[in-house]
């Protein structure tokens, strides 16, 4: 069957559901999405914006553009770079960057959880939705205060 045709079978039997994407805005436009996030989150497991941007199908200049943006627009830098020389160069994510992951993570699940409560009260589901991969991913941090 063509995906076309799947996906008009699929789509007519579901019910609706409430959908939403989640980004901060700072002074220059964006500064923190789910975009961002995932380059901050790749640069810290590689260590490298180069190998990040490659993992995320992303252009260097492109990762450079927005790691400059992010660093502009937060009180103090979320990336850090050594350019190379005998030893080689390398990225990091600073504390305050480490910091923008946790805390964007609580707000999209915030966010996501908000949007299943009133899908709930327009009756657009018949059932409370699986856990998703925001909510596993920020499962073992669990900020003062919360549930």
């Amino acid at each position: 069957m063509p995906k076309k045709k799947a996906a008009a079978i699929r789509n007519a039997t579901s019910l609706p559901c409430l959908r939403g994407h989640l980004w901060i805005e700072g002074n220059e436009g964006t500064f923190l999405g789910y975009g961002r996030i995932s380059l901050l989150e790749r640069i810290r497991e590689y260590g490298s914006i180069t190998k990040a941007a490659k993992s995320l199908e992303m252009s260097y200049r492109r990762a450079w553009v927005l790691i400059d943006s992010m660093n502009r627009q937060a009180p103090v830098p979320f990336v850090v770079t050594a350019t190379g020389g005998r030893r080689g160069g390398g990225t990091q994510l600073t504390r305050a960057g480490e910091k923008a992951i946790v805390l964007f993570w609580k707000i999209h699940d915030d966010f996501q959880d908000f949007l299943k409560k009133e899908e709930l009260l327009l009756h657009f589901s018949a059932s409370p939705r699986k856990k998703g991969i925001a909510q596993r991913r920020t499962a073992s941090v669990s900020p003062a205060g919360s549930k």
